[in-house]
């Protein structure tokens, strides 16, 4: 494989490092499109835990909706807690407010015993809907997203197969 690589003209080396980077701007600017359309800042995110089991399993990829502020109970929303990365994936089981007041949610996972409070940020005991959450989901393909959840668990496979994809896209002939 280097002794190919070696071999490519510069003007062909070139060539395939600007279709690599073609690829990866290509991508990022799917990603920020979908963000503009669906009005979230993730608009596709992978459950991570199973919490939400029977109706997700970990590895589902759930697709995002974030456009129309009127959440209802019963709804599946993904949220942030304040000071921590992680979405999290629950049903809302109690609304407060709405029309002219803030609405605020309450949600707990299908899988859990007790509703979320305990996971929300110190001293908030709901979700406020134009500032928490990240979306409503609105579709989802099982065990799509098992991929994200193996290349967080082992870092060195993240390196592995963005490797192999520029190699192959370097390596590839046109």
């Amino acid at each position: 494989m280097i002794s190919s690589l070696s071999n490519l003209q510069p003007r062909q080396l070139a060539t395939q490092v600007l279709n690599f980077g073609l690829i990866l701007s290509t991508a990022f600017m799917l990603w920020k499109g979908l963000s503009v359309i669906t009005d979230s800042p993730s608009p596709i995110v992978v459950v991570l835990s199973g919490s939400m089991e029977p109706a997700f399993y970990r590895g589902d990829l759930l697709f995002l909706w974030n456009r129309g502020q009127d959440t209802q109970v019963g709804e599946v929303v993904v949220y942030n807690v304040q000071g921590k990365d992680i979405p999290i994936v629950h049903r809302v089981v109690r609304r407060f407010g709405g029309g002219d007041k803030p609405l605020q949610l309450l949600t707990k996972g299908d899988n859990n015993n007790a509703d979320d409070t305990e996971l929300y940020a110190k001293g908030q005991n709901y979700l406020n809907r134009s500032t928490d959450i990240i979306g409503s989901v609105r579709g989802y393909a099982p065990f799509v997203g098992y991929v994200t959840i193996l290349l967080s668990e082992h870092p060195w496979l993240k390196t592995v197969m963005l490797g192999l994809m520029g190699l192959v896209v370097v390596l590839q002939r046109e």
